[in-house]
């Protein structure tokens, strides 16, 4: 008389052993799939068309930027950005805005360009930011021609 025997008296066999290795190497691949499409899609885009070119006036204009002695202060709330700037005596300094983007660090997606107006010895914009990072990213000229570049790291804190 032959006798059936339960899974559990069989033992582990070839069959489970490719099963499980196949399923944990699914998922490891699924994962890795999900975390690449979102960081390609979440990529902001590259900063200059070449790293080379820019490096080689970096040095010079960071010190023209510097001699002109500029503190620059950025105040964000969610319905408002103001940039107040002033010079090395605290006086203060109207540039003209040559571009400004504001958004987020990690995606394009809610990228703005404020509309600056002059106002109480600060440029003021109305802007929609909810809460979270924000990165001012402006470019003003001097007087003198100078180019000022700065990036500024802001909060919004609701």
């Amino acid at each position: 008389m032959r006798v059936m025997q339960t899974q559990a008296e069989r033992g582990l066999t070839g069959w489970h052993v490719l099963a499980m290795f196949v399923t944990g190497f699914s998922i490891i691949i699924a994962v890795n799939i999900t975390l690449a499409i979102n960081a390609v899609r979440t990529f902001p885009g590259k900063e200059t068309e070449s790293s080379y070119v820019a490096s080689q006036h970096f040095d010079s204009d960071r010190a023209a930027q510097e001699a002109l002695g500029w503190t620059v202060q950025a105040d964000l709330s969610p319905s408002a950005l103001r940039l107040s700037v002033r010079d090395a005596a605290q006086a203060v300094v109207k540039p003209q805005i040559v571009a400004a983007t504001l958004g987020r660090a990690t995606t394009v997606a809610d990228d703005m360009t404020p509309a600056f107006d002059w106002t109480d010895g600060a440029w003021i914009a109305p802007v929609t930011a909810g809460p979270g990072n924000w990165n001012l990213r402006i470019e003003m000229l001097a007087a003198d021609g100078t180019l000022f570049r700065r990036r500024i790291a802001l909060r919004v804190v609701q």
